[in-house]
């Protein structure tokens, strides 16, 4: 029951750590940039403004590049701290991030 609750809090402090953090995800050589806290949430997207004149559709598919590269790297932040977080127990947990 105490590890429980032990585990409880580190999963909390876990999770405001990972909102303090900024991750940031890019496309088109850094055209694009979107930043986001480590659990994802999406603070800021940069477009170079070359960018806005030309191809709508080339745009489209930056951002939505950018976009995913922020998600796995968010992911691989969040697996990294799980592991930290796992390797003082005796057990594996039965979820992943």
């Amino acid at each position: 029951m105490q590890l429980g609750q032990q585990m409880q809090g580190r999963l909390a402090e876990m999770q405001s750590q990972l909102a303090q953090l900024t991750v940031t995800g890019s496309a088109g050589a850094g055209m694009v940039t979107v930043e986001a806290d480590g659990r994802g949430q999406v603070r800021r997207v940069h477009i170079d403004p070359s960018l806005l004149a030309g191809d709508v559709e080339l745009l489209e598919e930056l951002v939505a590049a950018a976009v995913a590269d922020l998600q796995k790297r968010v992911a691989e932040l969040a697996q990294d701290e799980m592991r930290k977080l796992q390797s003082g127990l005796p057990f594996q947990l039965p979820f992943s991030l």
